[in-house]
């Protein structure tokens, strides 16, 4: 089950933090705004907590319609606005038509996107994360995940 935030300290890797499922931070954020967590809301945080790395709406859409659910495009696109509202997933700034997102929560999310060729590269930085616990220890902060995106060209 997907949750929020990391499981465990990074200073500490014998302490377990007990964090919130991502469909309770969701819920929340609704019910914050008078809506309500609807079975096809649920459906397509389901979806989208089952992608590796990025993903744009309409595969969403495409990938729900597969199934056999009935949920519209409209229906779609609206939740992906409601989730990247609640910090759930979060815009990708790829310089393309279609917005492209990633999940928000769990592991870090850092990638060298090429400007040239629109080519994302995910990389894995242990030192940004050692540097994020330490800024956010010092601010009395506590770390759910974190996000660099670095543009380069060849």
């Amino acid at each position: 089950m997907a949750t929020a935030g990391d499981a465990t300290n990074s200073s500490d890797p014998d302490t377990i933090h007990i964090v919130e499922p991502l469909c309770a931070v969701f819920r929340r954020a609704l019910k914050a705004e008078g809506l309500k967590y609807t079975p096809e809301r649920a459906r397509i945080l389901d979806t989208i907590l089952g992608y590796e790395g990025l993903f744009e709406a309409d595969r969403l859409v495409n990938d729900l319609q597969g199934e056999g659910g009935r949920v519209s495009k409209a229906t779609v696109y609206r939740t992906v606005k409601l989730l990247e509202d609640a910090g759930v997933i979060h815009r990708v700034p790829l310089a393309q038509e279609q917005a492209v997102y990633q999940l928000a929560y769990g592991a870090s999310k850092d990638l060298v996107i090429r400007l040239d060729n629109n080519q994302v590269i995910p990389v894995t930085a242990p030192q940004l994360t050692a540097l994020r616990d330490t800024i956010c220890r010092e601010l009395g902060l506590k770390a759910t995940s974190h996000q660099l995106i670095i543009f380069a060209t060849a």
